[in-house]
């Protein structure tokens, strides 16, 4: 190199070395940290900021069955504390593996430290590098999304102060209001937006952007505050400029939701419709607000338009991300004009819709159980209500509508427990009063049916393997046009091959005298299928189901006591829970007609007596009120029939009664068993009409239980069980009699 390149190589490089000194307010120096901030540092953070936005907006899923969040973001409250960067970090080039930990937000946050802390010109308090406010600007961004609030607040408050004159200024007003809402400070951000928008309403015309954001995070901070009508106010004026299609959708959605809420049905009708019209917006929120719009539609002529296009909108194949959401909500529409099958059909396509979750499936569950409930076809809604129990996470177990479900769902997997109780009991008890020619007859008949079904499922699966079936697609082997084929090229035949071979020979390697090879694998093979020719065959013997009815009286007797008991649960949860008389009525009389131990004639009087008379039916209530008054007149239930309208309860009387019961509990406790028994009895006539009567039986059969046999104890408890049935000491009684069943 000759000497004058030399000196042009040294002039450039020493100009390079001088404009990277941050001391020195040159043109030189200032462009070039500005450069190499902008397209450099900066850039690479803002591209991971902006994939850790994706990242948010990938895993935020809204639920469109409540008020969806105004801004997007779904902050974990048990990860408030992230990564904190050391100064110096982000310009150390052997960083890579520590960076591969870090959060895109993390690296966006030490992209902007690095811009700060290498490229800050701050020379006599002026900052001369023109991009370190947008490196401030993205320090605060990155440290908000990481839920850092109060340093992102730090970072947005030094750009406000610092840099007040720069381009980003109001926008970095906002970002700190909407900090403020997140910390809690509602009111302070409110007072910063209202000063922010009153002075550009006064010096400038207000840039869209700017607008649109601010109107938004005032909806944001009033949200917190309750006060719905500023958030419509301010929700409506965001709408307005559609600078940002996305946050507009939200935002529009949201006013809707809100107007339904406050059943301004119009309103949200209205607001809805302008958005699924509104083509420019996101095709996700046009489609929900087409299903709002329906949801928010009264049941009158209107509705039949909007199910005609709820139904367009299904047969688009680019809706099937919502089919789930459109099969609910037509399905709701045909229900409320009174089409329950086309509903149930609509709801059971939104369960096996591809695109679904759990939460759209318990509001499927729940209209198919509630329209079981309303046919009285308890058991197949008990068997709904169970389907929206499994679908609820732990995220919604407490919601008002899961927890009434769970209370409804307890009363009806009772019912089914004791329906089934019955259904059993009453069809072995059948069984076991039929003669021995009549049960001979009865499972003669039986068995030829379940011959007659295996033989017709064995030709079904003969014929589906039958070369000359069609049902695979393949053609008949004995068609012309598959004549001249080789075997192995019909699927059907090889196949049918296969299936022959294994089931005779089993699986074989692929070798020399592969017949002979392995005699103990076909061995076992015969042992396993003349196991199961044997198990066959057991279905077909008579003696399989006559050794199963029972013939020990003890047995029997414990089968007829389960029934009855089931039975006059049932009439109990009918009459109490259900409000279904008819069903209680049907029960109880029916235990009333097979019923031989007389401790149930009381209480099953007395349930039909109250059910008769409440449904005006004279004659009948006064039947079984004459039973109670003239075989048990001095019973409690006799003495609130004679005596309707007197005051059953006086305080001073049951105080005197809870006094005496400690008394006797006292006694229980000391082991004095039998004293316990006799001090209950003898008090029994001064506790007519008492609350406290179903204590006082439960404690004497404890008592019992305590100095007696097992077969006493029961008994007692049994009394106990049947004549207070809805009590604590009623259900408390029978929880043991389980255990002691058991044991």
């Amino acid at each position: 190199m000759n000497k004058g390149g030399k000196i042009i190589v040294f002039s450039v490089l020493a100009a390079i070395a001088y404009s990277c000194s941050v001391k020195k307010d040159a043109f030189l120096n200032r462009s070039y940290h500005a450069v190499t901030t902008k397209y450099n540092v900066l850039f690479n953070g803002e591209q991971a900021y902006l994939q850790g936005l994706k990242e948010i907006e990938d895993k935020h899923e809204d639920n469109f069955w409540k008020r969806i969040q105004i801004e997007p973001i779904t902050f974990d409250e048990s990860q408030i504390t992230t990564k904190v960067l050391s100064p110096g970090t982000g310009f150390n080039e052997n960083e890579e593996e520590k960076e591969e930990n870090l959060t895109p937000f993390d690296k966006a946050e030490e992209k902007a430290v690095k811009a700060i802390q290498v490229h800050s010109m701050n020379i006599n308090g002026y900052e001369r590098n023109s991009q370190i406010d947008d490196a401030y600007f993205l320090l605060g961004k990155s440290r908000y999304y990481t839920q850092r609030f109060i340093p992102a607040l730090e970072a947005f408050n030094y750009v406000i102060v610092n840099y007040p004159k720069a381009n980003l200024n109001y926008e970095t007003k906002i970002w700190r209001a909407k900090t403020n809402i997140r910390l809690g400070n509602e009111k302070r951000a409110i007072e910063t937006l209202k000063l922010l928008l009153d002075v550009l309403d006064e010096t400038e015309k207000i840039d869209k952007s700017t607008q649109e954001q601010a109107y938004t995070a005032m909806a944001m901070a009033y949200e917190q505050t309750d006060t719905i009508q500023k958030v419509i106010d301010n929700l409506k004026l965001a709408t307005r400029t559609k600078y940002n299609k996305e946050q507009t959708a939200r935002n529009m959605f949201v006013l809707g939701q809100i107007y339904s809420e406050l059943d301004r049905k119009d309103s949200a009708r209205m607001v809805f419709r302008k958005l699924a019209e509104s083509k420019k917006l996101p095709h996700r929120f046009r489609i929900r607000a087409d299903i709002e719009y329906a949801k928010n539609t009264p049941n009158d002529s209107a509705s039949i338009v909007v199910l005609a296009r709820l139904k367009k909108l299904i047969k688009n194949t680019d809706n099937r991300k919502f089919l789930n959401a459109l099969y609910y909500q037509a399905g709701v529409l045909e229900e409320g004009r009174n089409n329950p099958e086309k509903a149930a059909d609509y709801y059971k396509k939104s369960l096996v819709a591809k695109h679904n979750n759990n939460y759209q499936k318990t509001y499927a569950y729940e209209r198919l159980a509630d329209m079981a409930f309303q046919k009285e076809d308890y058991l197949l809604a008990g068997s709904y209500y169970d389907s929206v129990m499994q679908m609820v996470t732990k995220e919604f177990d407490q919601e008002k509508r899961i927890r009434r479900i769970k209370r409804k769902n307890k009363g009806l997997a009772t019912l089914r427990k004791y329906e089934e109780t019955v259904k059993n009991n009453d069809s072995i008890l059948q069984l076991v009063a039929m003669t021995p020619n009549e049960r001979n007859s009865y499972f003669e008949a039986y068995i030829e049916k379940i011959k007659k079904e295996d033989e017709a499922q064995r030709q079904l699966i003969l014929n589906a393997q039958n070369f000359g079936n069609s049902f695979g697609g393949g053609a008949s082997i004995n068609n012309n046009s598959n004549r001249g084929k080789w075997y192995f090229y019909n699927t059907q035949a090889l196949a049918l091959g296969r299936g022959e071979f294994q089931k005779r020979w089993g699986t074989r390697p692929l070798e020399d005298n592969w017949r002979l090879s392995d005699k103990t694998i076909s061995a076992t093979d015969n042992t396993l299928a003349s196991a199961q020719d044997t198990k066959a065959n057991a279905r077909y013997e008579l003696s399989t189901y006559l050794d199963a009815i029972p013939t020990d009286e003890k047995v029997i007797a414990d089968l007829v006591r389960e029934r009855n008991d089931a039975l006059y649960q049932l009439g109990l949860i009918y009459k109490e829970q259900f409000t279904n008389h008819a069903l209680a009525i049907k029960n109880l009389e029916r235990l009333k007609a097979v019923a031989t131990d007389d401790e149930l004639e009381l209480p099953i009087s007395y349930h039909l007596y109250q059910i008769y008379k409440g449904q005006g039916d004279i004659a009948k209530a006064n039947e079984y009120k004459n039973i109670i008054l003239q075989k048990y007149s001095d019973t409690s239930f006799a003495q609130i029939i004679a005596n309707p309208d007197a005051k059953l309860e006086e305080g001073k009387k049951e105080d005197e009664i809870l006094n005496k019961y400690k008394e006797i509990y006292y006694l229980y406790k000391e082991n004095k068993f039998e004293e316990a028994v006799t001090e209950v009895d003898n008090f029994s006539s001064s506790m007519k009409n008492s609350n406290l009567i179903p204590k006082f039986a439960l404690l004497k059969a404890l008592a019992i239980g305590k100095y007696k046999d097992k077969e006493t104890y029961k008994k007692a408890l049994e009394f106990v069980a049947v004549s207070y049935a809805t009590t604590e000491e009623g259900k408390k009684a029978k929880e043991i009699i389980e255990r002691l069943n058991k044991t």
